[in-house]
């Protein structure tokens, strides 16, 4: 075999020969967690234009799970503005729609129960629409409603960001979720409330420092919905 034959035969091994990519198929560039130009809504409704949003690893949703935990630190949008991701909101907001009915029947089961031991098990299927529609709800018209404030008073914002922070905001309401279990209602009542208010400052001391100049009714209100979710998880799932 002649040294023109191997040649033509070792090109197409893999790797043998490194891809050569058109401009026109280079990656997009994204800053801020937007893409780039102009603005149109018909991405929206294009899936293809979410994909860049759950390219992240467990070690980053790891990461900023942890961040959400910490109310009083304000860096949560610096960690997200290069690469916000809508994959950790969506796998809360899923979780707690289990969470909040699974758990929501066997607190209201161990609380009749001490109270009465011939109390039975049974399952409010309906909890199901509700938990969804809070849990989806919440984490997806709230951001919108603010993206549109912040838009209308002339702040610059990110709809996405404010996605991602909203969604990891609700991952203390799962550990809630778990100790809201203890047949003890004033305890349960003060684990609801310190989650509320973890929560709530979470959102309003990362809202601030993400607007610069916000007006302070803008953070109030942000506070107020959070605990006020709070709340309902506690008065409707956790009776």
């Amino acid at each position: 075999m002649d040294e023109s034959t191997s040649s033509l035969l070792t090109s197409h091994l893999l790797g043998s020969v490194p891809a050569v990519i058109s401009d026109d198929r280079k990656t997009t560039t994204y800053q801020g967690g937007e893409e780039q130009g102009t603005f149109s809504w018909k991405g929206v409704f294009s899936i293809s234009s979410y994909k860049p949003y759950f390219n992240v690893d467990t070690d980053v949703v790891l990461d900023r799970i942890k961040s959400s935990l910490y109310p009083l630190n304000g860096n949560f949008f610096s960690k997200i503005v290069e690469n916000p991701d809508l994959y950790g909101p969506l796998w809360i907001s899923t979780t707690l729609i289990f969470m909040f009915t699974a758990l929501g029947n066997c607190a209201t089961y161990f609380m009749d129960k001490r109270t009465d031991k011939s109390t039975t098990w049974t399952f409010d299927v309906s909890k199901v629409n509700v938990a969804a529609g809070v849990s989806y709800g919440y984490v997806g018209a709230v951001p919108v409603a603010y993206y549109f404030l912040l838009q209308y008073l002339g702040s610059n914002s990110s709809l996405i960001c404010l996605w991602c922070m909203w969604g990891y905001s609700l991952f203390i309401f799962m550990i809630a979720s778990i100790l809201l279990l203890i047949p003890i209602e004033f305890v349960r009542w003060i684990i609801i409330l310190l989650a509320g208010c973890a929560s709530a400052c979470f959102v309003a001391v990362n809202l601030k420092s993400y607007m610069e100049g916000a007006e302070m009714l803008v953070i109030v209100s942000a506070l107020i919905l959070q605990f006020a979710l709070a709340i309902f998880i506690k008065a409707y799932f956790f009776p």
